[in-house]
Parts: C-alpha cells; structure tokens; sequence
C-alpha cells in the first residue's frame, strides 16, 4: 500500500507535511525485503510558498526518532527562520518501520545480529540520500547533528559530500580514528566528576540513595513490567547527568523515594519514576546498538569491561556512584524491553562492520563548511577526541564552550551561532544556497 502524504498544522504558525520513501532492508541487496522511512517536513506558515534551502535533522541515538514538535521551541525557531526542515526517523524508529525486541528475538543469533547490522549508520545515510533523491529532485541541503548525529555527519562527508551545502555539529564530533574502549576509559573520569557535582549539590541525598541501594540490595522489589529493580539498574539513573536538567531530574525521582517517615518503604511513585527513566521501552534501539557507533571493530562490551577497573563503581560501593552513558551486557537479561536483543547484540559485540565508517583521506580534503560545538565537559562525547578530529578534517571548524551540557542544542542560542557562521562562509544569505 502506498502511504500517502499529509499536510497540517503544528500550532498556529508550522505547516507539517508527511514525507514517506521505500528504501531496502539491505541496501547491499537492493531487489530484496524492503521498509519505509518516514521524514516530516516543517516550514513557518508564513513561508510556506516560498522557495527555501533544506534542512535536513540528524537526530541523536542511536535508534532515534526526531523531535515531534508542539511549535517554534528552542533551536527550530532559529532554524524555521531560514529552512524548509526534514525530520527523519532513522530506521527502525518512531514510523520508519519500528524494530522491536519480540520481533528480534523471534530470530537465532546470526540473524538477529545480521538484522540489527541494517539499522546502523551506513544504512541511515542511504536512506537520506534515497529521501533527497525521491522527494526534493537531488537538491543539496544543510545537515544539523546532534551527538550520534554527528557521527552520521562525518560518514555523510565520507561518501556522499556532494549531497550537503554546509554542516552544523552540535555535541557529537566522534573521534574518525573509532575506539569504544579508548571512548570510555576517557570519559569514564567525567562521570565519576558528574557523581561528585550530583554529591555536591544535593548533600542530603547521599545517604537515602545509600538506603535505596541497601534495600534493593536486601529485597525482590519489582517494577510496573515485573521486571526486578536491582542496584545495577537503579545505577544507571546516570545516563541523565550529561544533560544540562539532568542531575535535577534524578534528584527529583530521589526526592519521592520513600512512602514512610522512617524511610523504609519505597514509593510507587519513585518505582515508576525508576521504571520510566531505565526501561528502553521507547528506543530499544539506543541501546541495542550503542557500542556499535563507535568503531568497525568489535565493541566487546568496552564499556563494562572498563567499568570493571574501578572499584568505586561496584554495586556494593558506598556512596554509590552513577553510571553514564553506558550499556551493559546484563541489561539484555534483565530489562524487558532488551530481551528479545538479547542474542543478537552478543554476537554483534564480536563482530566487526563490513564497511569503514570514515574515510580519513576523503575527510582530510573535505571542503564541504562544518561548524561544529564543542562542549568541554560533555560526559558523552570526549572533547580532545573531538578536537583531534577537528585538526583532521577539513573545513571543519570548532567552538569549545563550557556554557552547556550534551543536550546544548536546545539551549540558548547555540544553532544560531553555527546557521551564522556557515552563512558567511557560504556566501552570505541561506537563500543563495542553490544549486547550480
């Protein structure tokens, strides 16, 4: 069945059109199984008829879906300004033929980690050139990446340059010499300076996190799914201290913890609180394939290995410390939306990719503008890697700041900056950006 395309309102001044394109499941087996990639384009209501550059989204993940808007908030304002706007969901997310666990775990280990290795960043820039092409007649557009989004950036200059105007980068400049295990012996201090600002601000939490950990530690206590709420889990609460609101949202979930003044009894509020924060119930994806962004060669559970030396962060560990950004192989037995992943992300942390994610010759002679932030504490992405790959690519240029977190994009005036800067280095007005 052909999907059809539809055309609303966001609010009262966006007007949303659906944007739908076949692509293969395989794009090394073209004539085979096929899946469709949904995109949503937005224009300000006011420019609708007019003839504008593209600007095409790369959403974080890996396993993202784009933003769903509810009107001009924080960087689309800046960017509906100057673009008509594409909001893809990468594969495998949101409408683009979502992948679940049941699905995955339908199938033994090497098809599952041979279906998993389709979702990854070779084949979403297929799919966006398969979008350019289909629907916007080959015209060149602007890229704008935030964190796992610059990764498709750098492997979108490797082979397909000639598809982009100008790049902005925000949060996400991944080393193009790719290593998960250098990525987290680097960032892994980070965290362990996050716990400590976390410590710092909110003193009073240090003992109730202790005695919320001494009582999973002692008891079977189960989560909305059913799934067991360990000390392990309970520690991954972590992954929000790279956000600028992060370490709020976790001292809010803690500020419920319990139901009784002794504090002895944990409330249904905090274990649904917990359940939505570590639950992957909305991108299995993320963390099936998180690893997997980092390199052609096989992860290996980088992370938990490096984990593994540092003993502060051991589950008995007190105070105890918070995890990052981090996947572990236990959360595919425990967390319920990972199980059916299960199998096949095992034997996909073994295995190296069939193709190179950055051509470091081809980015050396890049000559396509970037711009690209930098933030100097980012617990995510390693700074000096990002700088290393700033020094190494060409035409790529880096603002170091250290006025905001990972998710900076939606603060301030960030994406202005970069549209400002590529627009000079373009040549003046974004309406000029045709092609020839």
């Amino acid at each position: 069945m052909t999907r059809m395309s539809s055309v609303y309102p966001i609010g009262t001044d966006i007007v949303a059109r659906d944007v739908w394109t076949k692509v293969p499941l395989d794009w090394a087996n073209p004539g085979g199984e096929t899946i469709d990639v949904y995109a949503r384009e937005l224009v300000a209501a006011e420019k609708r008829y007019e003839e504008l550059p593209l600007l095409v989204y790369l959403q974080g993940g890996p396993g993202g879906k784009s933003p769903r808007p509810l009107g001009r908030d924080n960087w689309l304002s800046d960017a509906l300004k100057r673009f008509r706007v594409v909001l893809p969901d990468q594969r495998g997310t949101g409408r683009s033929t979502p992948l679940s666990g049941n699905e995955v775990g339908e199938l033994a280990a090497g098809e599952a980690a041979k279906l998993l290795s389709h979702f990854r960043a070779d084949s979403i820039v297929r799919d966006l050139e398969a979008v350019r092409a289909q629907h916007y007649d080959g015209k060149q557009w602007w890229t704008l990446g935030q964190s796992y989004g610059g990764f498709l950036t750098l492997h979108y200059l490797s082979i397909a340059p000639e598809a982009i105007v100008a790049s902005a980068v925000t949060g996400g400049l991944p080393s193009i010499d790719p290593d998960p295990a250098e990525v987290y012996r680097l960032t892994l201090p980070r965290v362990r300076e996050k716990n400590r600002l976390f410590r710092e601000r909110f003193p009073h939490l240090t003992d109730r996190v202790s005695r919320v950990a001494d009582l999973l530690s002692a008891s079977d206590v189960r989560l909305p799914d059913g799934d067991t709420l360990t000390v392990r889990r309970l520690q991954t609460l972590g992954f929000e201290f790279g956000m600028s609101v992060g370490a709020d949202r976790v001292h809010w979930i803690f500020d419920e913890a319990f139901s009784d003044a002794a504090e002895t009894r944990l409330s249904d509020t905090f274990i649904h609180a917990v359940y939505d924060a570590t639950s992957f119930a909305t991108n299995p994806l993320y963390a099936a394939l998180q690893e997997n962004i980092y390199g052609a060669g096989p992860s290996n559970w980088a992370a938990h290995e490096e984990l593994t030396k540092h003993a502060d962060f051991a589950e008995s560990a007190r105070p105890l410390q918070f995890t990052g950004e981090m996947v572990f192989p236990w959360m595919f037995e425990e967390i319920r939306a990972l199980r059916g992943f299960h199998a096949g992300v095992e034997l996909l942390a073994t295995q190296s990719w069939e193709i190179d994610l950055y051509d470091t010759e081809r980015l050396a002679t890049n000559e396509v503008p970037v711009e690209a932030a930098v933030y100097y504490d980012d617990m995510y992405v390693d700074a000096a890697l990002s700088l290393d790959t700033t020094a190494r690519v060409g035409a790529l240029n880096s603002w170091v700041t250290n006025e905001f977190e990972h998710d900076g994009l939606r603060m301030g005036d960030v994406v202005d900056r970069l549209f400002a800067k590529l627009e000079v280095r373009v040549g003046g007005t974004l309406s000029a950006t045709q092609n020839p």
